[in-house]
């Protein structure tokens, strides 16, 4: 391809993606006003998700909500049905991106939160999709063709997807009646700058809140740990406070699976040893950098000495439901 044709390719591509965008001024209908509510109202927060290219879209619309009044986290539908499901509430919205429709890990993941009680807002292209059949209100980002020469890549339909996004995101923000003094507030020059340069051990969960057990204690009792504490995850020390390990609602799923009676087993026989861990000293800003690394939402919180002192959540660094209580040394 010549330099001129080159110039031509791009251009086409920026008018075929442009086209794309403005096509989806007619599709603005009520679901789009519904889904608006839905958030507005939540009194948790939006959990968005999507795999590839589609989760990727996902994680700038979290973006783009959480530095505007919206709390928002991503949640990776593999990751959320090998543990991170504990994440979710009744409470919170969930927003699942798929051009198809059809993604199969999405969509189980789609049907395990309809049984927590979770309103499911979808963002595809496909109308009679699996998803939007399982999705409460169904927001129509369908394009007539992606920019791709060969019409494969996600192109067109990831950005937009993106720009619905951001339109569900401005829209929020003249509901929440969001202004410029709120927006700095979330912003390095503010809050947000301060909490990023703050010390894990100034914003993790401590004490009685950590989900623990004893080694040696049934697995059961480790199970009721989990569910009491809503976190989906239960950690593991020894008397001297050493962590050991960890045990998800994903694991329990999969014991179960494999058909292991628990009534036999204690928790050390199920744990997972070794899980991440960040040390207190750490800066939160480190920490995220982390989570980010390793696609995950938490970390455990141990001092030089590898015991216990906490653990950090993403919800618990951007605030959940918009509050945070954080001490910063000065």
């Amino acid at each position: 391809m010549g330099k001129d044709q080159s110039i031509e390719q791009a251009r086409e591509v920026l008018k075929i993606e442009a086209e794309s965008i403005l096509n989806l001024v007619d599709k603005i209908d009520g679901n789009f006003s519904e889904a608006v509510e839905i958030i507005y109202r939540s009194k948790g927060r939006v959990i968005v998700t999507g795999i590839g290219k589609s989760g990727i879209i996902g994680k700038k619309i979290v973006a783009t909500m959480t530095s505007t009044g919206t709390p928002a986290i991503f949640l990776h539908p593999v990751e959320g049905m090998h543990g991170d499901l504990g994440i979710v509430t009744k409470n919170d919205v969930m927003l699942a991106i798929s051009n198809s429709g059809e993604t199969f890990e999405l969509n189980m993941l789609i049907s395990s939160a309809r049984d927590i009680g979770v309103p499911l807002i979808a963002f595809t292209g496909k109308l009679s999709s699996t998803l939007a059949r399982l999705s409460d209100v169904v927001i129509d980002v369908g394009v007539e063709r992606e920019a791709c020469p060969f019409g494969l890549a996600p192109t067109s339909s990831t950005t937009a997807s993106l720009a619905m996004g951001d339109a569900l995101a401005a829209a929020l923000i003249k509901r929440r009646e969001f202004n410029e003094q709120d927006f700095y507030k979330f912003h390095p020059g503010g809050t947000l700058g301060q909490r990023l340069f703050a010390r894990v051990k100034d914003v993790m969960i401590s004490g009685e809140e950590i989900p623990r057990v004893y080694s040696g204690t049934h697995v059961l009792e480790a199970v009721d740990e989990i569910d009491k504490k809503n976190l989906g995850f239960v950690l593991i020390t020894d008397r001297e406070n050493q962590l050991l390990g960890i045990l998800t609602d994903g694991d329990v799923r999969r014991c179960v699976k494999k058909g292991i009676i628990f009534k036999e087993k204690n928790v050390d026989d199920l744990m997972t040893r070794s899980p991440k861990t960040i040390d207190e000293n750490i800066s939160v800003a480190q920490a995220i950098e982390a989570m980010e690394k390793d696609e995950i939402t938490a970390l455990v919180v141990v001092n030089e000495k590898k015991r216990l002192k906490g653990y950090i959540h993403i919800h618990d660094i951007l605030g959940r439901g918009g509050t945070l209580k954080i001490s910063i040394p000065h």
